[in-house]
C-alpha cells in the first residue's frame, strides 16, 4: 500500500477519531444492537437494523483509520528545510493575478483538507500546481471556470 501523507496535526485528528470509534461509538453501537435484540424479533426490528448498519459504518471506519495510520508518512512541515520550496506542508501566500485577491493554503494531505481553514489537499489542481515552486513564481492552476493565474508571494513551513 502506499504511504499516505500527513501532517502532524493530520495524523493526530485520526488517532482522535479512531479512539472516540473505539472507546465512545463501538461501546454504544454494541449495547444498541443488545437493547434491540431484547425486543424480540430480529426480522421485524427497524432498531436492530439501524444498529447493525451503524455498527457496520462504525467498523469499516475503524479498520480505514488504521490502514491509514499504519501507511502513514507523518511530515512536520516545521522541520523542513526545502531552502523555499513549495513541498507538502508548507503554507503558501498566493496572489490571484485577474482578481488581485491574496490567499494563504497549507498543502496537506486528503484527510485533512478543508478550504474554509485555507487547508488544501495535495492531490488538488492548485496544490499540483504549487508544488516545486518558489515565491516570486507564477502558477498556472487549471481550474473548473478556466486556467487561473496566482503570483506566489512567500512560503512558510509552520
Amino acid at each position: 500500500m502506499n504511504k499516505v501523507p500527513l501532517t502532524v496535526i493530520g495524523a493526530d485528528l485520526l488517532r482522535n477519531e479512531l479512539q472516540h470509534l473505539k472507546s465512545v461509538e463501538r461501546p454504544t453501537v454494541i449495547a444498541a444492537i443488545a437493547e434491540a435484540r431484547s425486543h424480540g424479533d430480529l426480522s421485524e426490528n427497524a432498531e436492530y437494523d439501524a444498529a447493525k448498519e451503524r455498527q457496520g459504518f462504525i467498523e469499516g471506519r475503524i479498520k480505514e483509520l488504521e490502514g491509514k495510520l499504519s501507511n502513514a508518512q507523518i511530515i512536520d512541515p516545521r522541520h523542513l528545510d526545502a531552502e523555499g520550496r513549495i513541498v507538502f506542508g508548507a503554507t503558501v501566500e498566493l496572489v490571484d493575478a485577474a482578481t488581485g485577491e491574496e490567499v494563504r493554503y497549507q498543502i496537506v494531505g486528503e484527510d485533512e483538507a478543508n478550504i474554509k481553514e485555507g487547508k488544501v489537499s495535495v492531490s488538488s489542481p492548485i496544490a499540483r500546481a504549487l508544488i516545486g515552486k518558489y515565491a516570486d513564481d507564477v502558477a498556472d492552476v487549471q481550474a473548473p471556470g478556466g486556467v487561473r493565474h496566482f503570483e506566489i508571494l512567500d512560503v512558510h513551513y509552520i
